[in-house]
């Protein structure tokens, strides 16, 4: 799918890897609705690009349906879907000060899994009522997913199952949704020069940067949206995960 003309939603679209998508798709002449908690950040990221902020809350289908609404109201019924909102947390399951917290283990799985789940459902139920690009293409959904799906890190279990998850459930999703002409890709970062990264010393981002085999350095936020944007042009891209992490595996620790 050519994105030209066509409206776009990026979730956690004012920062990060969301952010870069945002820009991307824009520049590519798209009409981007962001979602995003931070609208602050997102309304100077729409700002820029020509595009609409609203504050949405991925995890809460209220909130969603609300945002999805406005988007249609102001743009367009979406035919592209990027899902970059996220949390991350770092908590041993066993800690010194004792079991993981169950609240945040719950808290970071609504929002990476069933935020993500949220707005495929919601943002898909639009997107199979409108008419059939060439090829019968009807929309496409891109997740985000991480590198700690696959080998996540002592004290990582909430974050890579909550991303394991979205890694699970693009196939059967895809399968799903082939009928209707409706696209489902998951990309899996590696290490990504981030807002959270970036604020780690600059010793510490360079140590992380040397543990990339091929390129030896961090991720950059654009390197995601373009394969994001890639992902939306090639009509063959169905049902499959990406890693894009340079060959990193990550080690226990």
């Amino acid at each position: 799918m050519n994105p030209k003309g066509h409206t776009a939603i990026v979730t956690g679209g004012g920062s990060g890897l969301g952010e870069a998508t945002a820009r991307a798709l824009a520049a590519a002449g798209a009409s981007v609705a962001i979602f995003d908690l931070g609208l602050d950040a997102a309304e100077k990221v729409a700002s820029d690009i020509g595009g609409i902020a609203l504050k949405c809350d991925v995890a809460d289908a209220i909130s969603v349906e609300t945002a999805l609404a406005q988007t249609i109201e102001q743009l367009a019924s979406p035919r592209i879907l990027v899902n970059c909102a996220g949390i991350a947390i770092a908590s041993k399951t066993l800690g010194r000060d004792g079991p993981h917290p169950l609240d945040a283990f719950r808290k970071v799985v609504e929002v990476n899994l069933i935020g993500t789940f949220n707005t495929i459902r919601l943002v898909a139920d639009r997107m199979a009522s409108l008419d059939p690009l060439d090829g019968g293409e009807r929309g496409v959904i891109v997740n985000t997913a991480s590198i700690a799906a696959y080998d996540g890190q002592i004290g990582q279990a909430a974050y890579a199952s909550s991303k394991g998850g979205v890694v699970g459930m693009t196939l059967p999703i895809a399968r799903e949704f082939a009928k209707l002409g409706i696209r489902v890709m998951t990309i899996a970062p590696g290490i990504f020069s981030t807002a959270m990264l970036r604020g780690l010393p600059q010793e510490a981002q360079d140590s992380l940067g040397a543990s990339v085999p091929f390129p030896s350095r961090l991720g950059d936020p654009s390197e995601y949206a373009a394969l994001a944007l890639h992902i939306v042009g090639n009509q063959m891209l169905n049902g499959e995960v990406i890693r894009l992490d340079g060959a990193l595996r990550m080690a226990p620790r």
